[in-house]
């Protein structure tokens, strides 16, 4: 079965293997502690996460608690906005 994730409306193909996999989630994480270099970036870092959620666990459980306080987070604001859209009550 080939890994893969979804980013937004994309699927994005991940290595076969599972250290290369650990191994590019590590590399991801790394660059991006060195964000404040030219050409690596902060954006790395969640990537990474993303990769390693594949195979560990733990970091997997963050992904789907980040994942579930997003879509909370969303339906709140939508729900505020709707809200602010229909006016004052008279």
């Amino acid at each position: 079965m080939a890994h893969k994730f979804r980013l937004f409306n994309s699927h994005w193909h991940l290595p076969k293997s599972k250290p290369m996999r650990i191994g590019l989630g590590t590399m991801l994480v790394g660059g991006g502690l060195l964000g404040f270099l030219p050409v690596l970036g902060f954006w790395m870092i969640p990537l990474g996460f993303l990769v390693l959620s594949v195979d560990l666990p733990a970091v997997r459980r963050w992904r789907r608690q980040a994942t579930v306080w997003w879509h909370r987070w969303k339906e709140r604001a939508d729900a505020r906005g709707a809200d602010q859209a229909n006016g004052p009550k008279t």
